[in-house]
């Protein structure tokens, strides 16, 4: 079943182009990772997803136009934003019974649970808590509904890095079960590689690449090449080259391990080494990508 599909996405404001064709497929059951620096149209793609902008194009999620069906389909997806906007002046007992009251699939055991893992008190106003306490709230309340699709954009900002690794550890352990749909925007790469089954890198509104995670370890890796077989390594035209500590790096797509393996030491690169790799400009200082 697919849970987001999308076909010749544009979104323009003004002159500026922030989706540019846009072909995306989600199937049901997987967690992806949307990544791309910022300007690059992750925010747009994010909300038209959610109903919240028009396109050009075709969009379904979870067989909805979220445009036209919005209503319908919010009561299958959850959201949530880098900015946790709650009211400050409620107590966040009243927050658990508000979601609770509003939401037929809000658990609101579930909430609890995720709130005793912290030091947030019941009794507490929103105003008082930090902001890390205020996210962690709205992960709590947002996390306990049953929803089908879940989005996630930064949604471990402000958080120290104790509670980030307890809140993606928690994503996988109490939320996602193998039918529910997550799809996550975050500038915090390596704390989310992990996580994943397809990663998504979009720069300057278009998809840039779109693979499986066990599609992204076979097809790239990275060259540390021997300083005598530097040349014969470039020869094999990597996407990417690096200096690091007097040595050269070179990140290549599809060549053969073996090959690449009697010009020095191979690896998998990480998606951060294959993010810079990817949006590096042809032959900068950083890179010979061409």
């Amino acid at each position: 079943m697919v849970s987001i599909e999308a076909r010749g996405l544009r979104k323009t404001f003004g002159k500026t182009v922030a989706l540019d064709g846009v072909d995306l497929t989600v199937q049901q059951g997987r967690i992806v990772g949307l990544i791309g620096p910022n300007g690059a149209g992750k925010s747009t793609a994010l909300n038209a997803i959610l109903g919240l902008t028009r396109c050009e194009g075709e969009l379904k999620v979870l067989g909805c136009d979220p445009w036209a069906q919005r209503d319908r389909l919010m009561t299958e997806v959850c959201f949530i934003a880098d900015v946790a906007v709650l009211p400050r002046w409620m107590r966040v007992s009243q927050a658990l019974a508000y979601v609770d009251g509003v939401h037929p699939r809000f658990d609101r055991a579930k909430a609890e649970r995720f709130l005793d893992r912290t030091t947030i008190k019941r009794t507490s106003r929103i105003r008082e808590l930090s902001k890390g306490m205020v996210t962690q709230l709205h992960l709590a309340l947002v996390m306990a509904v049953d929803a089908r699709l879940l989005v996630l954009d930064e949604p471990t900002l402000g958080l120290d890095l104790i509670y980030r690794k307890s809140f993606y550890d928690s994503l996988l352990n109490d939320y996602f079960d193998g039918d529910r749909t997550i799809v996550v925007s975050t500038h915090q790469v390596e704390e989310i590689e992990h996580i994943l089954t397809d990663v998504v890198f979009i720069n300057r509104g278009r998809i840039v690449l779109d693979c499986s995670m066990e599609a992204f370890e076979t097809r790239y890796a990275e060259l540390a090449a021997a300083p005598e077989h530097v040349d014969f390594a470039r020869a094999l035209k990597p996407i990417h080259e690096r200096q690091l500590f007097g040595r050269t790096y070179l990140i290549f797509d599809g060549v053969d391990r073996d090959r690449l393996a009697a010009l020095g030491e191979v690896r998998t690169p990480s998606l951060v080494d294959l993010f810079v790799a990817t949006m590096s400009p042809p032959n900068a200082q950083t890179g010979r990508a061409e």
